[in-house]
């Protein structure tokens, strides 16, 4: 009989529900590896263990090196990995999640195929803007003008809190410096934010490209989802963190290490899926739907796979 090495691998099952993982971690000029039912992270500091199965998401930045037992594990766990660039401000690839199941897809593909149906939930993510009023009736161009005031109030709001000089969201996504300090603090903390709502997609089988509002784009649904949180989140982070800069800092990784800690309860990733739940008209979740296969039949809907249908 063969000696098992290590843990006994997770089954799917036993993993934590995605709302009760940490985050994100951002890692970057570093060796990762695998000891146990840990990854171990190796740097000039020395090297720190992260339970896997804990973390939701992993932002593996530049000189980060990676070892095909710690993916193996990564993988086995459910964690998403997003190869993003310096500070996080740009993502490159990412790796397959823990859901196999394709019916939150095969849903959030139906609603988004039906200019009647993709409208409606449109309108209700405009609507979680504003709760105090009914904007069902106003067209898609009065609520793109709506939301942009909105967001200039906001702007504004947290300029003054913050007594810091606000003129526009101005940035070079090819140059991260290029920006004054309030656009990169908001570029790397809104990057945060697109990597929990993407975790969480991904996590139960939601495309992130099939957007309702922003379209055309690999990330158009994170887009839409964490357009819902700037306001109460990343917006007010990044002000303060500007208003505190100094210019020995490094503004990136302050920012993040601010949106890690307002994230760190979990709320946010437990807020995100409820409200993909209410847009998508997805029944609550029970738990994650794992190496669920079957076949297309267009008058029973689906079949039974692994059956030799020849000998019925």
């Amino acid at each position: 009989m063969k000696k098992q090495v290590g843990a006994k691998k997770t089954e799917l099952q036993e993993l934590p529900r995605v709302s009760d993982r940490v985050t994100f971690i951002y890692i970057e000029h570093a060796k990762v590896n695998k000891q146990d039912s840990s990854i171990t992270v190796l740097d000039s500091r020395g090297t720190v263990r992260i339970p896997a199965a804990m973390t939701s998401v992993l932002l593996f930045g530049p000189g980060t090196d990676i070892t095909h037992r710690a993916m193996e594990l990564i993988g086995d766990t459910g964690t998403s990995v997003v190869w993003v660039g310096e500070r996080g401000v740009r993502q490159y690839a990412h790796g397959r999640a823990l859901s196999h199941s394709s019916r939150f897809l095969e849903k959030q593909a139906k609603l988004v195929s039906n200019t009647r149906t993709k409208l409606t939930v449109a309108k209700k993510m405009y609507q979680m803007r504003f709760p105090d009023e009914d904007v069902s009736n106003l067209t898609l161009q009065q609520l793109r003008g709506r939301e942009g005031a909105r967001v200039r109030g906001i702007y504004r709001k947290q300029s003054k809190k913050y007594q810091v000089e606000w003129s526009g969201r101005d940035y070079n996504p090819d140059n991260f410096e290029d920006g004054t300090v309030i656009n990169q603090a908001l570029s790397a903390a809104h990057v945060a934010l697109y990597g929990v709502c993407y975790s969480v997609m991904v996590a139960l089988g939601i495309s992130p490209g099939l957007g309702f509002v922003h379209v055309g784009h690999d990330l158009s649904f994170v887009y839409d989802i964490a357009d819902l949180y700037k306001a109460q989140t990343t917006i007010p982070i990044a002000f303060e963190v500007a208003h505190e800069f100094d210019k020995e800092d490094d503004i990136g990784g302050i920012t993040r290490r601010h949106v890690r800690d307002a994230f760190v309860d979990g709320r946010i990733m437990q807020q995100i899926v409820k409200d993909l739940q209410y847009l998508l008209e997805i029944p609550e979740i029970e738990k994650i739907e794992t190496d669920v296969i079957n076949l297309w039949d267009d008058k029973e809907s689906h079949v039974k796979y692994g059956i030799n249908y020849s000998e019925r």
